[in-house]
This record gives structure tokens, C-alpha cells and sequence, in this order.
């Protein structure tokens, strides 16, 4: 037990006060179309959650998949479809990350998994003839995508839920890759994908809390600890 670090409840908090305060600043620099704030707000998003989960604990496969996160981030600011296809890649990174995580507390719902792949057969059928060089990159990103989701359904309703805004933030922009703009998308978009990534560290940490689940800290039950 001595190798946990006892921190008090304010600073315990303070990554997520000012995750959301980077949330805010890079939904209101989306919406005004602010390229510097962009760059200023949108990197610190995924670091700021790290920070959350590390606190008092040895960083774990979700956090691998928030630094994967990061990059993909810093990645989607540049312009150009080079820039677009690395994102994907490093986002793919997060996906995997987090199918391993899932998969290794809970198995998969039979029904989340039947959702979830009728879901990834009819948008992949929906956007194929629109997406023209970006079809196969994005069938095998998607499929990742959505199989996290479904992972993500046997683990908690809050990571769950995070799992659900990651695929509606993603088909999001699938459906501006495939050329369909309505207003506010960039918006929608940024405003899922921070819901995702809150909800699904805010989850990941309450299941290290509940009893009987084993806490990546020192390899004793949350209790415990």
C-alpha cells in the first residue's frame, strides 16, 4: 500500500476542470472556425484525461488509447487527405486499445454485437459509392470502431454510452468524407467525440471502484485501496 499516492479530492479533480474547460474552448473555437484556438485546445484533451486516469495508478490500455487519441487529434488538424488517412490510422490505434481493454474485464453482448454489426454493414453500404478512395481505409476502421462499441457495451452503461457518441461522432464524419454537409456538423462532431472520451474515462475509472473489481494499483482490490 505504500506505493499508492493519497491525493487530495480538488486536485484529484483537476484534470477533468480542465478537460472541460478545453472542451469548451475547442467546441466554441470549432463553431467560429478559430484554426489557432483549435490548435491550442484540441491536443490538450485526451492529455488531460491521462492525467485523470494516472492518478494513484499505473497507466493501463486506455490511456495507450488516449495518447493513440492525441495523435490522431494533432494529425486531423493538418489538412489534406494524407493527414486524414494518419489520423485514421492512429485512431484505429485507440480503437484497438480499448477493444483489449474491454474484452479483457467482460465479454460482449450478443445484442450489442448484432447492433453494432447491422450498424457497420448499413453505413458502409449507405456511404461506399461516395467515399471513392476512402472506402476500404474507412470499412476497416469502422468495423474496429464498431466492435469497440460493442465491447464497450459489456463493460458499463457510462462507457457504453461513450462507446455509442465515438461511432455517432465518427459516422459523422464519414458522412463529410462521402460529401454531405448540414449545418453545424464540424460542431456535432467535436461535441460527441469530447462526450466520448469523457464518459468512457469517467466509466473505466468507477469500474476500477466498484468492489471486487481489481484495481490496476498495486494489484489489490479497488477497497483496498
Amino acid at each position: 500500500m505504500n506505493d499508492v499516492t493519497v491525493r487530495p479530492a480538488a486536485t484529484r479533480g483537476l484534470p477533468l476542470v480542465l478537460f472541460v474547460m478545453a472542451a469548451t474552448v475547442e467546441i466554441v473555437a470549432v463553431a467560429a472556425d478559430l484554426t489557432v484556438l483549435q490548435w491550442i485546445a484540441k491536443p490538450l484533451l485526451a492529455p488531460l484525461l491521462i492525467w485523470s486516469l494516472v492518478q494513484g495508478r499505473k497507466p493501463d490500455l486506455v490511456v495507450a488509447a488516449l495518447a493513440f487519441a492525441t495523435a490522431g487529434d494533432i494529425a486531423l488538424l493538418v489538412p489534406g487527405q494524407v493527414a486524414f488517412l494518419t489520423g485514421m490510422l492512429f485512431f484505429l490505434g485507440t480503437q484497438i486499445c480499448l477493444i483489449s481493454a474491454f474484452l479483457r474485464r467482460t465479454k460482449p453482448r450478443a445484442v450489442a454485437v448484432v447492433f453494432w454489426a447491422l450498424l457497420w454493414v448499413t453505413a458502409n453500404a449507405l456511404l461506399w459509392n461516395q467515399l471513392g478512395a476512402l472506402r476500404v481505409p474507412v470499412l476497416f476502421y469502422s468495423l474496429a470502431l464498431t466492435a469497440m462499441a460493442a465491447a464497450a457495451a459489456g463493460v458499463g452503461r457510462v462507457v457504453a454510452a461513450g462507446g455509442a457518441l465515438f461511432v455517432i461522432s465518427d459516422l459523422l464524419i464519414g458522412v463529410g468524407a462521402a460529401g454531405a454537409e448540414f449545418p453545424a456538423r464540424d460542431v456535432l462532431v467535436m461535441a460527441t467525440y469530447i462526450a466520448a472520451l469523457a464518459l468512457i474515462t469517467v466509466g473505466w475509472q468507477r469500474q476500477d471502484q466498484m468492489p471486487g473489481v481489481m484495481s490496476p494499483v498495486a494489484g489489490v482490490p479497488p477497497a483496498a485501496a
